[in-house]
This record gives C-alpha cells, structure tokens and sequence, in this order.
C-alpha cells in the first residue's frame, strides 16, 4: 500500500528549515522503519501545460509494505517525536491511502 500526503508548509515555516529536517531527519528515519520499503518527499514544481501553481508544496510517497508493522512502528517514541515535528511544519496534511489496481 502507498500512502500519499498532500501539504503546505504553515505561513510562519522556514522552508529551508523544513528541506533540511526533511532531508535529515524524516526521510533517513522513515526509511530505516522494518515497515517501509520507500518513502519520498517532492517539492512541487507547478501543474503540467501550465503556468499556474501546484494546489500543495509538497508530496510524501510512503511505500508500507506491512501495514501491521507500520501501526506498531508509528506508536514508537521516535516516530512520535518525528510525526510532531512534522506536524509543526505542514499546514493540515491529507494522507492518502491507496491501492494499487
């Protein structure tokens, strides 16, 4: 199952404070989970044939290979700690889940 997450950064974010937590802290952490088998972060570039701006900043592609696992990896004290850091940047994340067809 992919999870996507959809965000803006809240009005009062750093971004360069944020690509650097991401790149540091969130990415190599999330990765490192038994649970996951990829997880990514893109910064939006604009809409496809057009000149108009993307609707979100930011995009996370959580790939879970084990959704069991990933509910126990989520409640440990160092997701916690990430997921409220994470929190402190996005302006009112949607998480996604899919399924692939």
């Amino acid at each position: 199952m992919k999870i996507v997450v959809l965000f803006n950064l809240h009005s009062h974010t750093d971004v360069l404070e944020y690509e650097q937590w991401a790149r540091n802290t969130d990415l190599p952490t999330v990765n490192a989970l038994q649970s996951i088998d990829h997880f990514e972060i893109c910064r939006t570039t604009g809409v496809m044939g057009s000149e108009a701006s993307a609707p979100f900043g930011y995009i996370e592609i959580i790939d879970v290979g084990d959704m069991t696992a990933f509910g126990s990896d989520v409640e440990s004290e160092t997701m916690q700690r990430v997921a409220a850091e994470f929190q402190s940047f996005a302006d009112n994340p949607v998480f996604i889940t899919t399924q692939s067809l």
